[in-house]
């Protein structure tokens, strides 16, 4: 039985950085629009994943005699409910982050109010803090387990 269970995705596909104009104010309604659609893209691909998960745990699943064949499907589709669990927590956030971009309170730090930066938002859209509030958290984090 091959695993098909997969992480869930950080990157998209067919993705077309952002240029931004000479003089274009940062978080423009260009740019606003560029990364609600890259939001959205991200969003329909996590959604056809689920779907895609439904039909073969619907299709592959099999009443198998054998204990061990038994177990490993069961390890599968375990495997497959984990990452689809995942990426529900994904799909929430990219909608809670579409929401900021519709009142116009995305882009910006949520600690320090400074530009997150574009290139930041094009790895991680769903960031709420720059790089340097980010690493702060991190280290505090790994400093008391919290």
């Amino acid at each position: 039985m091959a695993n098909t269970a997969e992480q869930p995705r950080e990157r998209f596909t067919n993705f077309t950085p952002y240029e931004m104009k000479k003089g274009e104010e940062y978080m423009s309604a260009d740019m606003l629009e560029h990364f609600k659609n890259l939001l959205l893209q991200w969003k329909q691909e996590l959604m056809e994943e689920v779907d895609r998960t439904m039909h073969h745990m619907q299709e592959d699943a099999a009443n198998y005699a054998d204990p061990s064949d038994r177990a490993t499907q069961e390890e599968e589709f375990s495997l497959e409910l984990r990452t689809r669990d995942r990426e529900r927590k994904l799909i929430k956030k990219i909608d809670q982050t579409i929401d900021r971009i519709d009142k116009d309170d995305y882009g910006f730090c949520d600690q320090c109010g400074v530009e997150i930066g574009i290139r930041r938002l094009e790895a991680r859209p769903t960031a709420t803090l720059c790089i340097d509030c980010k690493t702060l958290a991190e280290i505090r984090e790994r400093q008391t387990g919290i």
